[in-house]
């Protein structure tokens, strides 16, 4: 009898460089590849409609390229050990082969399926597991810049080490499938076209480009919200549309290919991103209680203010601060936003309106195509001040200051919030200081057109000092 395996896919939509895919072929004759349609992950209330929308994009490319070679996905829908025990029966498979995910949720789960079934978990979500970065002692590292350098110390991916796409990959006929959703559709304001071939595809420009390959100017561009200075393939490693191997090996190749120190520190500058991005892993895998409570617990104490009418004026970008309002209006409507925006509008929230980093770590969560339990946790908790490796928790963004440093003539602004589009640049990011005859004539009324401010920068900034002394001070007390 033929030997079937099963291949699970989980977050590693691709055909290239799938270590759980190319195991399962070489422990077997033919695969069978598996997608369950998980309730409680499409039902949370932390589902994005717009990423589940990527997601089945991907899904219906990994299906175009995989009856190329003789496959094609089986899809279910149910909990994964129900699912999976019927399949087994069905196929008579002897293995399920998966790639490892670090969430709590996915290690509960797989835990659960490992017990009844012959599940084999295999690495790839991460380059470096984050059981193998360790201190002396054996206690992870709730530091990025000790965790980087130990990271980097570890044998390296190289080149040679990328498996390659399967031409053919054999898979029993017939087995019944429920059709791959085609809800909800992913707006035309979403521009990431989901897939490994354009992961391919932006990989390849942002480190190859005919012209200065992109990656060369990362270090001094990244910033710039006016600029189109980062990568683009947050959405794609996030499903695995392409693996965070081939990642680590493009910027590890160009940082050795490049000749001139600026490029190399681009490259490098990159790499140390994509290290940031297990080292969230590696701080979820350790601590999973930092999706609901602040790393360090001190600041449990804060006594928010949680204002809802400022949430929602920051939640529809109606803070009367431009920068801040452009960026949120860019994440609603195409479903990301600039990571230097992400740091100012969190900062905002937390630290200007004095509201609780869970309201907006769960926003954020709900429209961006690239969200991750991961790194969306640890990127608010960063910026709260609340949580490893974070910044002080006196460190509060600017929104004027920010505005000006990293959208200098405005272009981003103008472009997320049309009604500023006439607006001269002297006032642009300090649009209350515009004189009423100025207001009149770009047609931009404060508290008609734009609002004003919601708070004075200045007081909120004090405010929020004393909030968290205080949280700092209850804590050592006992209380």
């Amino acid at each position: 009898m033929t030997k079937i395996n099963l291949w699970w896919i989980r977050r590693d939509l691709r055909l290239r460089d799938n270590q759980a895919l190319q195991t399962a072929l070489a422990e077997g004759e033919a695969v069978v590849p598996v997608f369950i349609l998980d309730p409680t992950l499409l039902s949370s209330a932390n589902a994005g409609q717009k990423r589940i929308a990527f997601l089945m994009g991907g899904l219906r490319q990994l299906d175009e390229a995989l009856r190329r070679r003789g496959s094609y996905p089986v899809v279910r829908q149910g909990k994964a050990l129900e699912e999976l025990s019927l399949l087994l029966e069905e196929t008579k498979a002897d293995g399920i082969y998966a790639e490892e995910d670090l969430s709590p949720y996915a290690r509960s789960r797989d835990a659960a399926v490992a017990r009844q079934l012959p599940l084999h978990l295999v690495d790839g979500i991460a380059v470096h597991r984050p059981d193998m970065i360790s201190k002396a002692d054996r206690s992870p590292y709730t530091v990025y810049t000790p965790f980087s350098r130990r990271w980097k110390e570890l044998p390296a991916p190289d080149p040679g080490s990328l498996l390659p796409t399967p031409q053919r990959i054999p898979t029993p006929s017939e087995i019944s499938s429920l059709p791959i959703p085609d809800q909800p559709l992913l707006p035309e304001s979403v521009p990431f076209p989901p897939g490994e071939q354009e992961a391919q595809r932006r990989l390849d420009d942002f480190i190859q480009n005919n012209g200065q390959a992109p990656i060369t100017r990362y270090a001094d561009q990244r910033n710039r919200l006016d600029l189109e200075g980062t990568s683009g393939l947050s959405p794609y490693l996030r499903f695995g549309m392409l693996s965070a191997r081939q990642a680590v090996v493009s910027a590890l190749g160009k940082r050795s290919a490049t000749p001139d120190e600026g490029g190399r520190r681009g490259a490098e500058v990159w790499l140390n991103e994509l290290i940031w991005r297990e080292f969230y892993m590696s701080i979820l895998f350790h601590f999973p209680q930092v999706l609901q409570r602040s790393f360090q617990p001190a600041y449990d104490h804060i006594a928010w203010r949680n204002d809802e009418s400022h949430f929602a004026a920051w939640r529809d970008g109606g803070t009367g601060y431009p920068v801040v309002d452009a960026a949120m209006r860019q994440l609603v409507q195409s479903g990301w936003m600039h990571n230097r925006a992400r740091m100012i509008v969190a900062s905002f929230l937390v630290k200007d309106l004095l509201i609780d980093w869970r309201w907006g770590e769960s926003w954020f969560m709900q429209h961006l195509v690239d969200g991750d339990p991961a790194a969306n946790n640890g990127g608010w908790q960063w910026t709260a001040g609340t949580g490893t490796d974070a910044a002080p928790y006196f460190r509060i963004f600017n929104p004027v200051l920010q505005g000006k440093k990293f959208d200098p003539h405005g272009k981003y602004i103008r472009h997320w919030l049309p009604e500023l589009a006439q607006v001269p640049d002297k006032y642009l990011h300090e649009p209350w200081k515009m004189p009423q005859a100025v207001q009149q004539e770009v047609k931009c009324v404060l508290g008609q057109d734009y609002p004003q401010p919601i708070v004075d920068h200045a007081d909120a900034r004090q405010a929020t000092l004393d909030a968290y002394a205080q949280a700092r001070q209850q804590y050592t007390n006992g209380g």
